[in-house]
């Protein structure tokens, strides 16, 4: 980027490299930049289709102040601020396969709006430099290219400027920022040094600087900006902003305004002190700031009685420094603590989580029992007085937060009929637990007269194996170095360094026409293209395959139909799963997806069915085998590693729906595959239908226990560290492999009914 750098160097600007705070996805950053806040990892689920932005920003400020904005690009923009523009043209951000005609629909505008003086902001937001990382990694030949066009894109908005300066002898001010960076393989989401690191420059000639005297780039936070363009443009600063202003651009201003505008700057992030820390006035920061605001009374009266003179200059050197100090304190304090929790919801929430999984702790005997009942007596508890004294004070308890909270609760804020049906299953459930210790109790005094070693359970050695490593497990998630490389805990199966090679026809058109493979019939790279047909061509395959399989599946539950073609049906599904799998994942994994197969194979052919596992015990290690293979794939607890690349496989343009489900198969199709797998090994067995019941109630058990440990550890937690960083994206990971549990889980009740049909 020539004429960058040359800007840079040359003096007539201010650059910087700003930090981004997790999670570093696309609307996180945009509000951080414009409200200058710290969202929360809740916006990452929200980055998919952005709500409407109710936080006060600077957008809000300036189109308030009658400033006339524009934006073109990512349309995220538009879905944030729907009222804020006079003109618009948004792009679709989740494309990731086009980064050409993404930048040319807005660089297509620059022509005529430069010219144009109806005008006072402009904003675009190129999409192409991501796309291409999504693509094919930060070291792609393309990046190059894309970042020479850039240059030219900055170079004719910088000339315009300066033109429309010469008119109106009114300095203008250029941005160039990014929201977030890139890792080593070329997504974003997490925290690395590269996925945070951002550049800031800031052009305008209002910063008087002498040419060759550039400055190495000042490290600052992202949220620096908001509070630096509202004061730039004489606007309030966003209420919830916990940014400090960039001083460097005062440079060259009077004193009285340098102080004044740190002033400015400190009484706002003091106010927020206030609304948030209880103890506001021992706060460091807050002191700090008191103590500047009474130097600089100081300095006033002083300026007032004379205006040059060298105590003058030295009082107010030292206000200067006061003032900053006191910035750098308050803003690092309301950035620990500007964080709210909404506790109230989160009690709900974990209360509901903890009921569930005791219930099937308790439920254990009977689910786990010769006949495999898994009976939850949650209507017997509707009919009795302690069912509704208990709903009584939960809904007490409910409309007193309600009411008396000042802060935003979003349990408070879902209609009634939604948190009642809430109230009346924490009732249910509770009674039901009540119920069940009860019978449990009045069995241990009936059995009192027998042996302790009758009942006790009959652990064999692999159950206490089992039981250790779940444990393990789970006492392992109170621990961010555990979170951070679990995807090394699960890494211990030889069988990852197997390689071996598997090409499906369909498979590999696509990989050749991608470029990933040579075909003979290539003639160079002029040959590569995004292989949508190809792609397309293996989904006709995968439909037909699960199509047929639910079609065996349905015709197994008539008797004439027998066990048969159940079993056939069942196997079509997970060969149809298997095509998919393929199609999607990088290169690299498919010795992954080949490796797993054979371990499937092997464990079935010379484990499980030799040695005679029972359901518990084959269920739980196919419950790990898929947590392994889930981060043999290159998963882990990171953002950064899901692969959305692959959601846009076969798709000219993004389709919400086909883009979601594609990459969360693409990154959870470990644990699927070998849940199907676990439908097809014990569906053949003579018993398959005490088998599945019992394997599904293993299956929620085994995976509830993480995720309820975790909802109680990251609540205990909420204050750590790196509760941002690394136990809030764990949340998110588990919190969808619960999702992806219940799919399984309904699979197996699928295949469950359908035994019961035929039988």
């Amino acid at each position: 980027m020539p004429y960058t750098t040359y800007l840079v160097e040359k003096g007539a600007s201010h650059s910087f490299v700003a930090e981004a705070k997790p999670p570093t996805v696309t609307m996180p950053r945009i509000k951080a930049l414009m409200t200058g806040s710290l969202p929360g990892f809740v916006d990452v689920v929200r980055n998919l289709n952005s709500p409407v932005l109710l936080e006060d920003n600077v957008l809000r400020q300036a189109a308030a102040a009658g400033k006339r904005i524009i934006f073109y690009g990512d349309e995220t923009w538009v879905r944030l601020f729907p009222k804020h523009f006079v003109e618009h043209d948004g792009t679709t951000s989740f494309f990731v396969s086009d980064y050409t005609e993404v930048d040319d629909n807005v660089t297509r505008h620059l022509e005529t709006v430069l010219k144009r003086d109806d005008w006072d902001v402009l904003i675009l937001h190129y999409l192409g430099l991501d796309h291409i990382g999504h693509l094919s990694g930060p070291h792609s030949p393309l990046v190059g290219h894309k970042l020479s066009e850039m240059d030219s894109v900055l170079m004719k908005i910088h000339l315009a400027l300066l033109s429309k300066e010469r008119a109106s002898l009114l300095p203008s001010l250029l941005v160039l920022c990014g929201d977030h960076g890139m890792s080593e393989t070329g997504s974003h989401g997490a925290s690395s040094m590269e996925e945070v690191s951002t550049p800031l420059v800031l052009i305008s000639s209002a910063f008087e600087r002498s040419p060759g005297n550039a400055r190495r780039p000042r490290h600052v936070q992202q949220t620096d900006l908001a509070a630096t363009l509202a004061i730039g443009l004489g606007l309030p600063i966003p209420q919830s902003s916990v940014g400090r202003l960039l001083f460097q651009v005062l440079e060259g201003r009077p004193m009285r305004d340098q102080l004044r505008f740190l002033h400015l700057n400190a009484v706002q992030l003091s106010r927020l002190l206030q609304e948030n820390v209880p103890l506001y006035e021992k706060d460091p920061g807050f002191e700090q700031f008191k103590i500047s605001e009474r130097l600089h009374g100081n300095w006033i009266k002083l300026y007032l009685e004379e205006n040059s003179s060298e105590v003058l200059l030295n009082l107010g050197t030292k206000v200067l420094r006061q003032y900053l100090d006191a910035l750098q304190s308050l803003s690092l304090s309301l950035s620990r603590q500007v964080a709210h929790y909404d506790t109230y919801s989160m009690a709900v929430g974990a209360a509901l989580v903890l009921e569930v999984f005791a219930l099937l702790l308790l439920s254990i005997p009977k689910a786990l029992g010769p006949a495999a009942e898994l009976d939850m007596p949650l209507l017997s508890p509707l009919f009795s007085l302690l069912f509704y004294l208990m709903l009584l004070g939960l809904w007490a308890v409910h409309v007193t937060v309600c009411t008396s909270t000042e802060s935003s609760c979003y349990f408070c804020s879902v209609s009634w009929l939604v948190a009642g049906t809430a109230m009346v299953l924490l009732s249910a459930l509770l009674c039901a637990i009540l119920s069940e210790l009860t019978k449990m109790v009045g069995g241990a005094r009936r059995h009192a007269g027998k042996s302790l070693a009758a009942c006790l359970w009959p652990w064999s050695e692999l159950d206490v194996l089992i039981v250790m490593g779940t444990v393990g497990h789970v006492l392992s998630l109170g621990a961010s170095s555990f979170i951070e490389e679990e995807h090394q805990t699960w890494r211990c199966s030889p069988m990852s360094r197997v390689v071996l090679a598997l090409g499906l026809l369909g498979v590999y058109c696509y990989r050749a026409a991608i470029g990933n493979v040579m075909s003979p019939w290539q003639r160079g790279s002029k040959d590569v293209s995004k292989g949508i047909m190809e792609a397309r061509f293996v989904y006709v395959f995968v439909l037909g395959i699960l199509f047929t399989g639910t079609k065996d599946l349905l015709r197994s539950q008539v008797a004439a139909a027998g066990a048969k073609a159940r079993t056939v049906g069942l196997w079509e599904i997970h060969s149809g799963l298997v095509l998919l799998a393929a199609l999607l994942l990088r290169p690299h994994n498919l010795p992954v997806l080949v490796s797993s197969l054979l371990v499937q194979t092997l464990m079935a052919n010379f484990i499980w069915k030799p040695l005679s596992h029972d359901t518990a015990e084959v269920t739980v290690m196919h419950y790990w085998f898929g947590q392994a293979f889930f981060y043999f794939q290159g998963n882990s607890n990171n953002i950064a590693t899901v692969d959305i690349s692959a959601g846009f496989v076969g798709l000219e343009q993004y389709v919400e729906g086909p883009a979601v489900f594609l990459t969360a198969f693409a990154t959870y199709v470990g644990p699927v595959l070998w849940a199907s797998h676990l439908v097809n090994y014990l569906s053949s067995e003579a018993s398959s239908l005490p088998a599945l019941r019992h394997a599904c109630f293993c299956y929620a058990l085994v995976g509830s226990v993480p995720v309820s440990a975790y909802v109680v550890l990251v609540t205990s937690l909420r204050y750590h560290l790196f509760i941002w960083s690394v136990f809030s994206p764990k949340l998110l990971y588990e919190g969808m492999r619960a999702l992806v549990t219940a799919a399984v889980c309904s699979f197996f009740t699928a295949a469950d009914q359908a035994t019961l049909a035929r039988t």
